[in-house]
């Protein structure tokens, strides 16, 4: 199985650096990310309407490059966490996690026995059709160990539960989604709103207790540096829409002289 090199970084204190894809579903964009100096990736499915064809084409070729391929699945389903994981996927990001117990059952949907309950499929995509070699004992082990599990952090009760759900064994990363956060405290965009800023203390202060990593999306440089001060340790810059877009927008106006 594959070494995770975002998973290894963050066990080790440090941080990574990568970003989110919405639109462009192009067997080029991983590389593109990657040559950019993107550590990883995030694949879109709550909000693309994408399904597991697109996925499964996406995954494999940002394994071709040196990038990890993470997925935000659409809602905590078994079926929906299995298959990108059988897909290749290195990790996923999971939506709306609001409790405890949620926690648990996305800790026994992605991992195997005897710590989870994971189907086995083997000399499929994600040990690379059998070319890794081991048995399959050890593969089950070593993709338990190497995947990793983030949780969005992104209603009020998330925030009322996140200590218990950081504490929840297999769960590596609590990812606060910001808008939805601010639109369930009945804040929507207050990002300044002295409610908000407690509320992301909190979940830093539940990472930080339980060993887990905090992470964002930032939408600029500035921000993002501002977030790693803060102690957040792995970020999203921004999706593949809004910074082709912002580029495209600047480069327009630069010769159009405005």
């Amino acid at each position: 199985m594959r070494e995770n090199k975002v998973k290894a970084a963050l066990r080790s204190g440090g941080t990574a650096l990568g970003t989110m894809i919405f639109e462009f579903n192009t067997t080029g964009i991983a590389r593109i990310a990657a040559a950019a100096g993107a550590e990883f990736v995030i694949f879109d499915m709550e909000h693309t309407g994408w399904g597991i064809d697109t996925i499964r084409t996406l995954i494999a070729t940002a394994r071709g490059a040196d990038i990890v391929p993470l997925v935000r699945v659409p809602a905590t389903q078994y079926h929906l966490l299995s298959g990108p994981l059988d897909a290749g996927a290195d990790g996923l990001m999971i939506p709306m996690v609001e409790s405890e117990e949620q926690a648990h059952l996305i800790a026994r949907s992605v991992k195997y026995p005897p710590v989870g309950g994971r189907g086995a499929a083997f000399g499929v995509a994600h040990d690379d059709f059998g070319l890794e070699g081991g048995t399959s004992a050890e593969k089950m082990v070593r993709a338990n160990e190497e995947g990793l599990i983030i949780a969005q952090i992104e209603t009020a009760a998330g925030i009322e539960n996140v200590e218990r759900i950081a504490a929840v064994e297999g769960i590596d990363v609590l990812w606060i989604g910001h808008n939805d956060l601010t639109n369930s405290m009945g804040i929507p965009g207050q990002f300044d709103h002295p409610d908000y800023h407690a509320a992301v203390e909190r979940v830093l202060a539940a990472c930080r207790a339980n060993g887990k990593a905090a992470g964002m999306m930032p939408t600029t440089p500035e921000l993002a540096r501002d977030l790693l001060t803060q102690g957040f340790r792995i970020l999203a810059y921004s999706g593949d829409i809004w910074i082709y877009q912002q580029a495209l927008r600047e480069g327009l106006a630069a010769i159009r002289g405005s």
